[in-house]
Parts: C-alpha cells; structure tokens; sequence
C-alpha cells in the first residue's frame, strides 16, 4: 500500500509539471500584447492599474495573468468554465487549452475522465521504459503485458480518430466552414478546438464558431459519445485484466515507478504522443497563425 501511494504521488507530480509548463508557455505570450495592436497605435504596456499584453477578449477585474491561468486549468480539467474568451488568446497561448483536452485532460482530472487518462498513460510509459532499458514492464505490482499496452493504445488512438476525424471532415465542405467567424488558420483552429473540446467533455469552446446547426450538432454529439463510451471500455478491459493478475513482488528487473527519473519519462511520454498525434493539425492552426502574426 505504501508503495501504492508512492506511485499516486508520482502521478500527481507529472500532472502538476504539464500544468506548469502549459502556463509557462501561455502567459508570456499573453503579455507581450498582439503586434497587429501595436501597429494600430494601441497602448499594450504595463499601467498603474493593470499589466501590459493583450487585452482582448478578457475582464479587466481578472487580468491576464487569472484569465491565462484559469484557462489552462479549466482545459487541464474536464472543467469547462471560462472567465476570458478563449478565441481571443494570442495563437500559441490558445493551443496550450487545446492541447491540455487533446492529451486526455490527465492534469488532476475532473469529472471521472482524468486518472484513468493518466494511467493509461503510466502503462505506455512503463512499457516503452521496458523496450528501452531491458527492465521488466510492472505497474502497482502487476506485470504490464501485450493485452494492456493493446488496450492502452486503442483507447489513445479512439480520441485521437474523433479529433481529428471530424475536424478534418468539417474542414472540407461548406457544411463545416460556412459558420466560422475567421478565415484561414484561426477559422482552423476554432474547428480542432471545438472537437477537442466535444471529445473530452470539457465544453468551452473558441467562441468565434457557431455550433448550433444540423452538422455541428450531429457530430458534436457522436465526438462526446465516442469521447466518454468509446475510450473507457478498453480501459475497464486493462482493469479487468490487471485485477485477475497475482501480485508480483518486486525484482532487480523491475522498472521503479516512483521518483523524480519516472516523473520525468511519464511526462515526456504524455507529450511526445501528443505531439505525434496533434502537431501536424496543430502545425495547420495556432502554429502557423502565430508565424503569420509574426510576420
């Protein structure tokens, strides 16, 4: 049991990385303020009564720094509340939310969806610790084998099919691109947000887009369904699996899951998957409209 704890530990520690460094990356660029502003002659430095950056779209009596950081949270979380308008975040702090629903909302959780997030994460990351280094794939005393690493990746690649599967769809036609507030990359961006946001029941939403028609409506139901039904039945497989397996003890073989070295590779399998799985959508949304803005 104590090592059990250990372990829930460890979780906790790499969910609070990931958040922190979604906020590192978000803040800054909120408050170096929006250059297309500042070619308008409009004032984005620091004043007695608030901090310099990009206003737009945010509350004075919250600020940039409570609107950034309530926007990563509630994107962390299957939270959904805002308090700014996350359509009008600067490109790359606006692909940190989008980011944080399309990894599976692992940071703390919410609403039942977060831990088993992680822990299918926590079996990837053991197994891929085993290909690396010749250790023996375990995870709180249970042997990890091919059935849950099976599992483990079916329910990653669902998520990732009703993402970008349906941003991709909406993304041909005038079905899917007639209701956008922005064209281009930010047009873009309000479509993969929106299904990322569907698929990890989270409900915030880059507001630009109008969602309520026959075609938004109808995959945006299929997205949440597939979201909560479809990825949590092979997770209850790995359950199922792993509660009929004997607990092993402990061997030189074995991979230790606890400590700042398995925080570490946990956190950079989380992001790696991600990046694999998003970064050419992503590349096509935020990452190219900040070039834009900069350019």
């Amino acid at each position: 049991m104590v090592g059990d704890t250990r372990q829930g530990w460890t979780l906790w520690a790499a969910a609070f990385v990931i958040l922190v460094l979604g906020l590192a990356l978000a803040l800054p660029i909120e408050q170096r303020g929006n250059p297309l502003f500042a070619q308008l002659g409009v004032d984005q430095t620091a004043s007695a009564l608030q901090s310099g950056g990009n206003f737009e779209g945010k509350e004075v009596r919250f600020g940039i720094a409570l609107s950034v950081l309530w926007a990563v949270v509630t994107t962390a979380t299957s939270c959904g509340a805002v308090n700014a308008f996350h359509d009008s975040l600067m490109p790359l702090a606006g692909m940190v939310p989008m980011l944080n629903m399309q990894l599976g909302e692992v940071v703390f959780g919410g609403v039942g969806a977060g831990l088993y997030g992680m822990l299918m994460m926590a079996i990837l990351a053991v197994f891929i610790a085993g290909l690396m280094v010749g250790r023996t794939p375990e995870y709180i005393g249970k042997k990890i084998e091919s059935y849950e690493v099976k599992m483990a990746m079916l329910a990653t690649l669902v998520l990732a099919a009703s993402i970008l599967g349906f941003t991709g769809l909406a993304s041909v036609g005038e079905w899917g691109t007639k209701t956008l507030n922005n064209p281009g990359a930010h047009g873009f961006s309000e479509i993969l947000y929106l299904f990322s946001s569907q698929t990890g029941n989270n409900g915030s939403a880059f507001a630009g887009i109008g969602g309520n028609n026959p075609f938004y409506n109808t995959t945006g139901g299929l997205a949440m369904l597939i979201g909560r039904y479809l990825m949590i039945v092979p997770l209850l497989a790995i359950a199922g699996s792993l509660a009929a397996k004997r607990r092993v003890p402990p061997s030189l073989g074995t991979f230790p899951t606890t400590g700042g070295v398995w925080v570490g590779l946990l956190v950079g399998v989380i992001l790696i998957v991600g990046a694999l799985t998003y970064f050419p959508a992503l590349s096509l949304g935020p990452i190219v409209e900040h070039f834009q803005l900069a350019s």
